[in-house]
């Protein structure tokens, strides 16, 4: 098994508690978010850091998530969209001020870059984080995406929604911000099968090329559904590929 290690601290940006959990020594930092509701640990739960153990122990990538902190906020159904919409600005400016230093200075690196990804909500923290933060993250793999939250806002659209979603602020977007986006790759893999909506990593990867922003969509077909089963299969292929 992989060596695990837990770091914890309180977050000035949520007011909470917070965990990191990495697994391995050395190699590609690879930041895994959680779904929705997930925390830490949801990707050893669900084996999939079993199926990354290769990559691991062959020291070619060590792999940290922390708990989905605005991602429960906003299927828990009992906060506006307002709210869910300001923590997760917080949430961004905790991955990037607090979870991102402490990455680096585990790999005793200020400058190494970092694979973000995730599936499912996971998916668009990976490519928020990305699109938000290209100086530290060099790529995005979002498996099976979710990428437009506005459907809990109930038609009133704010200031921290709109800088919190890729969807909504690149179109917009222009500068050294989006200078350094252009250098960066977002992949978005995907499966066509039960609760799957491919629509969804199309109409992402269409805000991305009118920006000049390379990505790319993989449909992995019918068989593949919006399960573990399929981000299992779709993780370590990529990793060993682009990490």
């Amino acid at each position: 098994m992989s060596r695990k290690d837990t770091f914890r601290w309180y977050s000035p940006h949520i007011e909470q508690e917070v965990q990191l959990v990495r697994w391995g020594e050395i190699g590609t930092p690879v930041l895994l978010f959680p779904t929705a509701g997930g925390d830490a640990e949801e990707v050893e739960r669900f084996h999939l850091i079993r199926m990354l153990e290769p990559l691991i122990d062959a020291g070619r990538i060590k792999v940290y998530s922390t708990d989905s902190v605005a991602g429960k906020a906003w299927i828990s159904g009992t906060h506006s969209g307002d709210y869910c919409s300001k923590l997760q600005n917080l949430f961004d400016a905790f991955i990037y001020k607090e979870v991102t230093p402490a990455i680096r200075k585990d790999c005793a690196s200020n400058d190494i870059e970092i694979v973000a990804t995730g599936a499912s909500i996971g998916a668009f923290n990976a490519v928020a984080t990305v699109c938000r933060h290209p100086d530290a993250y060099k790529l995005a793999i979002a498996m099976s995406g979710t990428f437009d939250l506005s459907k809990y806002l109930e038609g009133k659209f704010n200031q921290d929604f709109y800088f919190s979603s890729p969807l909504h602020y690149l179109p917009g977007l222009e500068g050294e911000q989006l200078n350094l986006l252009r250098k960066r790759l977002i992949l978005l893999p995907t499966g066509e099968g039960d609760y799957e909506d491919i629509g969804e990593s199309w109409r992402i990867a269409k805000v991305l090329g009118a920006k000049g922003i390379p990505n790319r969509v993989d449909p992995w077909g019918t068989q593949y559904n919006h399960n573990w089963v399929t981000w299992r299969e779709m993780l370590p292929k990529y990793l060993d590929e682009f990490a």
